[in-house]
């Protein structure tokens, strides 16, 4: 399978154990990250699809540190905010920014404060509801295989989004993208509309677009097996289509934009 191949713009910038992260022990990231994907509040579903996800080099990638503030975008059901929440717990900050403040979601965070702390809900609905917190207040915001989603309803929906991780953003600050990936240069809106997939290419033109840095480009959520024509639904590697099942999930970028010191 042909890869984007892209140039990137420089900036100068195995703990097994489960149960609750300790407040007081700050350790390293990549330490917590591993307690955290160990976690028994994790379920085996979840962590099956680890070898697919690639969690803890993901984050690594992205810089995640314990004390920083990180905004996460669209969450869904929660899969890595299980592993960033405890990372972060009586170290930074958790914003978890979702289309509403109560529900299934806002349950799971309550069950497990515990092991999660505090973590705030904001309301994210672009690009009529933007605000993830006061400007210049975030270390970091990610979001993982959602971009899609607010392009298929509109560019102007997405660019709402960008808006909003460059505004909450501190100088410095990173925003971190995995999305299902597109064969290169085809059409956006198409691609997204059909398969759930966006080229490379345009996904670091946007980020550019928005006043960001590209500082780097990852195939750590690269897939081989996939060749990019597949809607991204239809991929289920439990599922019982043995030519499905066979290529596991979908190929993915994992894109690391900064936001320029002033």
């Amino acid at each position: 399978m042909q890869k984007l191949i892209v140039a990137v713009f420089a900036v100068a910038a195995s703990l097994g154990m489960s149960g609750a992260l300790p407040a007081s022990d700050t350790g390293s990231a990549d330490a917590l990250l591993h307690q955290a994907v160990a976690g028994s509040w994790r379920s085996d579903a979840h962590k099956a699809r680890d070898q697919y996800r690639h969690p803890i080099q993901t984050l690594e990638f992205f810089g995640l540190q314990p004390d920083m503030t990180v905004v996460e975008l669209a969450p869904g059901g929660g899969w890595f905010t299980e592993i960033l929440a405890p990372v972060l717990k009586g170290h930074g900050h958790l914003i978890e920014a979702t289309g509403k403040t109560t529900g299934k979601f806002a349950d799971m965070l309550q069950a497990n404060k515990a092991n999660f702390g505090e973590v705030k809900l904001v309301e994210f609905v672009p690009p009529t509801k933007t605000d993830l917190g006061a400007p210049g207040s975030a270390d970091m915001v990610v979001t993982f295989r959602n971009t899609h989603d607010w392009l298929n309803d509109s560019e102007a929906e997405l660019d709402s989004v960008f808006d909003a991780a460059y505004k909450v953003l501190k100088a410095g600050g990173v925003l971190g993208i995995e999305e299902h990936r597109a064969r290169p240069y085809s059409d956006a809106k198409q691609s997204s509309d059909a398969l759930h997939r966006i080229p490379e290419d345009y996904m670091i033109n946007m980020g550019l677009k928005h006043g960001f840095m590209l500082a780097g480009t990852s195939e750590i959520n690269a897939n081989p097996k996939d060749d990019e024509s597949i809607n991204i639904h239809n991929l289920q590697p439990d599922g019982t289509d043995p030519k499905l099942k066979a290529i596991g999930e979908s190929d993915r970028m994992t894109l690391k934009f900064v936001k320029p010191k002033q």
